[in-house]
């Protein structure tokens, strides 16, 4: 599969899991919301290492794989992203593993908060692209 078609796929689903995302957080499921708004950030994380010809190693982009290319390459290094974007993934996942794996809820300004670090991270990668 040629590169672009491998970053339309994969914005296609960044894009679904941030509709997503939102419609959960207007719904009050702020758990689910939390976990989509990490995918969203992924699958949008993968988009700008395969535009900028950063393959995954072996056949899997695995998540820290993506967070340390992303930070490290596009972000520290190539400059392509602001840094304030390096902490985007960290901090998404955190909130991402409260919500599946801990007692404790994910609460709606959390939730809001994910979500703006979500919408800011997937505009800076739309202007970066």
């Amino acid at each position: 599969m040629a590169e672009v078609e491998i970053a339309e796929v994969f914005l296609a689903k960044a894009e679904e899991s941030l509709a997503g995302a939102e419609s959960e957080f207007v719904n009050h499921r702020y758990n689910n919301c939390a976990n989509r708004c990490y995918y969203a950030c992924f699958l949008a994380a993968i988009v700008a290492l395969v535009q900028a010809q950063i393959e995954p190693v072996g056949a899997q982009w695995t998540h820290g794989f993506v967070q340390a290319q992303f930070a490290g390459e596009l972000v520290n290094r190539r400059k392509l992203y602001p840094s304030p974007l390096r902490d985007t993934l960290p901090q998404n996942l955190a909130l991402r593993q409260r919500a599946d794996y801990e007692l404790q809820q994910v609460t709606e300004v959390q939730a809001l908060r994910g979500l703006r670090r979500t919408r800011q991270f997937m505009e800076a990668l739309d202007r970066g692209s």
